[in-house]
């Protein structure tokens, strides 16, 4: 592990080739990534990064049948898992580069008083948006948490499917829904249109891992955009967007 972060530290000043870099990454990733892949590319002169953006197994799925990525930035370590399992990615430059929390939101205006999980089951929430399971890590987490309290039953009958976490996001500031599973990140993005009911506790926390791709002929490269997601001035613009250190 010292050995990897000393190379990834070194790759982060040292000069290398102009190249384009395409990084696949979580959708509750959107804004930070964008404002790290615009730092970088200042940073480093000539370089350009192709942002993706999807749930993180629909992600993984596109590395699988062939897509062109060099670094995959995932919002669970199951996903990532399957990553490794599958040969998709480099064991050995997999790291995690932070946290976040998992929240129930409503639309600004709801007059619903919703304080934990059980209030979900109340008649009065009729439409509850929830990334698909199988798919998106937020609503695996949340499928998680659920069935731990007894109420998957309950909310998957109300529950409206979503493929990204941003997807349920916008129900939610729509109004389309009474509630949604989102992130802390996605959350403080729209402010003036979702206020947080109540976090959810997820067992284990909810970390964030990213890793280069073993298909990927641009390997330095990808190290060095690494180097900078963990780098203070990376870290510095996750913390602004809502996410913690890991």
């Amino acid at each position: 592990m010292k050995t990897l972060i000393a190379t990834l530290l070194l790759l982060a000043s040292a000069p290398l080739a102009a190249a384009d870099l395409t990084v696949s990454a979580a959708s509750s990733l959107t804004e930070s990534f964008r404002e790290i892949a615009g730092a970088y590319e200042k940073a480093h002169t000539g370089s350009k990064v192709d942002l993706n953006f999807a749930a993180s197994g629909v992600l993984l799925q596109q590395i699988v049948r062939g897509a062109p990525v060099d670094v995959f930035a995932s919002a669970d370590e199951a996903t990532m898992d399957k990553a490794l399992q599958g040969g998709e990615v480099d064991a050995g430059t997999r790291q995690v580069f932070a946290r976040n929390a998992l929240w129930v939101i409503v639309p600004t205006r709801s007059t619903a008083r919703l304080t934990g999980l059980p209030s979900l089951a109340k008649p009065a929430v009729k439409r509850i948006a929830v990334g698909n399971p199988d798919s998106v890590p937020v609503g695996s987490y949340a499928r998680s948490a659920l069935q731990a309290a007894g109420l998957w039953p309950a909310v998957q009958a109300k529950a409206i499917t979503t493929q990204n976490v941003r997807q349920s996001l916008d129900y939610v500031s729509r109004g389309e829904v009474d509630a949604g599973f989102v992130y802390a990140t996605d959350a403080q993005a729209m402010p003036d249109r979702v206020k947080r009911a109540f976090e959810v506790p997820v067992k284990g926390g909810i970390t964030y891992p990213l890793a280069v791709v073993k298909a990927s002929g641009k390997r330095d490269e990808a190290l060095r955009f690494i180097a900078f997601v963990r780098s203070p001035q990376g870290v510095d613009i996750l913390r602004r967007h809502g996410f913690s250190t890991p």
